[in-house]
């Protein structure tokens, strides 16, 4: 008897989610170009329905037709070596997913390229990381939509699970679809964690708390509205001690972040798509900035701010903090689910933001009570333009707003960045304003490039130019 659905990539990752597979009771088969991961993955999947091939021609001949093969490899050219290296043993009708964070745009290029030689693809994101991939990751497949009946199944019982038993997986749709919106979760998580670094270095350098005492803040945060697997983790990093040295975990560890660009991307398509989502383009350049750790070194000998001081209450400016929290993280989602608005409307791809929503929330690393409210907030109304229009999102917006610019302004006259939580205040407050200064910058187009401008008395589209000089 075939194998229902072959793994090319057996990383961690792959291995994870070929053993989530064949525990839902779908035999598998399992290839690796690395032959050493090859043999750690057999050692793995002993005594499992799975059988890892020698070879790729070993590995397609396993499988059962239409052959189902889904593809955990980097993304870029590894994922277009295995397309080439798998088309001489594929026929009509097979599918081909890629599992991995491919850009969308190579996604859709794919798509339409194997289309056209009867292959159906699929590019999916998968969000929850290694023990995600292996209890249930949150799935958002996109691409040819011929092949979503041969894998619904697969993908859904897999996928993480809500309270409710329903699945974190649904059809996003064509093309590129399903990793646009993976990234987009990337560049909102992206956001998520440097606010909450932002809250503990608020709380570290003005109040002086120690890491015990913030593991109990953020514990306390977990069991109210900033409920989330962020907060919650935040919490567990702080109660950990160093085996070494004794001392907090989160003391010895170095002040320099990685990345893997695909927040990185969700900034690049925000600037494309023309949509503002400054706060995750912060968080982006944050990890960047503390990527030159030895010049920031040197510069702090060099460079003076203002000294740190504060003598307000302790549990009134951590209630402040929170406050900040919960406001900036709702600009940076309305933020998000704007970019992907533009991006369905460029794209024709009729998202439904209600649905990815509820996505999210469980198996992924943005998975938050928070995301049942924005599903809420498009059901009232499946048009909203932007979250922050709904009854819910504004009232938390005036009952947060105060503290919300407290903490921004102590930090400022601190001298202690907050480049999220500014970016995003700063958001919502072009967002609500009627007029900005662009009237000025419009002028300034106009007098040096003659570029014209529109008018405040005439009909928008009609455009006009002066002579300056």
């Amino acid at each position: 008897m075939g194998k229902h659905i072959g793994v090319i990539g057996l990383g961690v990752m792959g291995q994870n989610l070929t053993l989530n597979i064949e525990s839902r009771g779908y035999p598998a088969a399992g290839f690796d170009l690395d032959t050493d991961r090859s043999a750690a993955a057999k050692t793995k999947f002993e005594g499992k329905n799975i059988t890892v091939a020698d070879s790729i021609e070993i590995f397609v001949g396993l499988l059962e037709s239409p052959k189902i093969i889904l593809m955990m490899v980097p993304s870029g050219n590894p994922v277009d070596s295995v397309i080439h290296d798998l088309m001489p043993h594929l026929s009509s009708g097979d599918i081909l997913i890629d599992g991995g964070n491919s850009h969308f745009n190579d996604t859709g290029r794919r798509c339409g390229e194997l289309s056209a030689k009867g292959i159906l693809y699929i590019g999916t994101g998968v969000s929850g990381g290694e023990e995600g991939a292996l209890l249930g990751p949150s799935i958002m497949p996109g691409g040819n939509k011929d092949a979503w009946p041969h894998v619904e199944s697969i993908f859904k019982a897999i996928a993480a699970k809500v309270d409710d038993g329903t699945p974190c997986c649904e059809w996003i749709g064509d093309g590129g679809a399903g990793h646009f919106v993976k990234m987009v979760h990337n560049g909102i998580e992206y956001g998520d964690m440097q606010m909450v670094c932002e809250a503990y270095f608020l709380m570290k350098n003005i109040l002086g708390l120690t890491p015990a005492e913030m593991h109990t803040v953020f514990s306390d945060w977990n069991a109210g509205e900033l409920e989330s697997y962020l907060i919650e983790i935040t919490g567990n990093i702080m109660a950990k001690t160093d085996p070494e040295t004794g001392n907090p975990m989160i003391d010895v560890i170095l002040d320099t972040a990685g990345q893997k660009g695909t927040g990185k991307w969700t900034s690049q398509a925000s600037l494309d798509l023309g949509v503002p989502a400054q706060t995750i383009a912060e968080a982006v350049f944050a990890r960047a900035i503390s990527a030159i750790k030895e010049e920031r070194a040197h510069a702090s000998k060099i460079l003076s701010g203002p000294a740190i001081s504060f003598d307000g209450g302790r549990d009134e400016f951590i209630e402040m903090i929170r406050k900040a929290l919960y406001a900036s993280k709702i600009c940076s989602y309305a933020q998000g689910f704007q970019l992907m608005r533009a991006a369905s409307e460029e794209y024709g791809w009729d998202l439904h933001y209600g649905s990815i929503a509820m996505l999210w929330r469980a198996g992924c690393i943005i998975r938050a009570q928070f995301l049942g409210r924005i599903k809420d907030a498009y059901d009232r109304d499946h048009g909203l333009s932007n979250i922050l229009l709904d009854p819910y999102f504004i009232t938390v917006i005036e009952e947060t707003q105060d503290s919300w610019r407290s903490v921004i302004a102590t930090a400022v006259n601190a001298g202690i960045p907050v480049p999220a939580f500014s970016s995003a205040l700063a958001y919502y407050d072009s967002y609500r304003a009627e007029r900005l200064p662009a009237n000025l910058l419009q002028a300034q187009r106009d007098y040096f490039g003659a570029h014209t401008y529109e008018r405040i008395d005439r009909d928008r589209g009609s455009f006009f130019h002066t002579e300056w000089l």
